[in-house]
C-alpha cells in the first residue's frame, strides 16, 4: 500500500531557480523583459508565465534595481583603500567635495524650481484680478 503525501519541490529545484532569478536580476530589468519575449518567440506559455510573474513579483514596476547595485558597487571600490595613503586622502577630499557639491546643485535647483513656480503663481494671480475688457462700451460706439 502506498501512501501519497504532499512534499515540498526539491531544492536542487528550488535552488536552479532562486540561481536563474538571481542572474536576471544581477542583470536588470532589461534581461527580464528580454528573457520574457524569447519565451514568447519559443513557447508562449513560458513567456506569458515569466511576464505573469514579473507583475507578481513587481519587477517589471520597481525602480531600477541595477543602478542602486552598481552604485552600491562602485561606493564599495571607491571606499576601498589603495595602499597610497596621499592618493587616498585626495580621493577621500575629492570625493566629498563633490558630494558637497551635488547638494549645493541640488539645492539650487529646488530654490530654482521655487522661484519659477512663485513666478507663474504670482503671474496668474495678476491676470486673475485684472479687470475684464468691458465690450459693452465697444459694441453701444458701433
Amino acid at each position: 500500500m502506498t501512501t501519497f503525501t504532499n512534499t515540498a519541490p526539491e531544492p536542487a529545484v528550488q535552488g536552479w531557480f532562486a540561481r536563474c532569478e538571481a542572474w536576471l536580476d544581477s542583470k536588470g530589468k532589461c534581461a527580464w523583459i528580454a528573457t520574457a519575449v524569447l519565451g514568447f518567440i519559443f513557447f508562449w506559455p513560458v513567456g506569458l508565465a515569466l511576464l505573469f510573474y514579473m507583475i507578481w513579483s513587481k519587477q517589471m514596476f520597481s525602480k531600477s534595481s541595477t543602478g542602486a547595485s552598481k552604485w552600491s558597487r562602485h561606493s564599495k571600490t571607491a571606499m576601498r583603500s589603495s595602499g597610497n595613503s596621499a592618493f587616498d586622502a585626495y580621493k577621500h577630499d575629492t570625493l566629498n567635495r563633490l558630494e558637497q557639491e551635488q547638494t549645493d546643485f541640488e539645492a539650487f535647483l529646488e530654490r530654482l524650481r521655487a522661484a519659477k513656480d512663485k513666478t507663474e503663481f504670482d503671474q496668474f494671480m495678476d491676470e486673475r484680478t485684472r479687470p475684464a475688457p468691458d465690450t459693452t462700451d465697444a459694441d453701444s460706439a458701433q
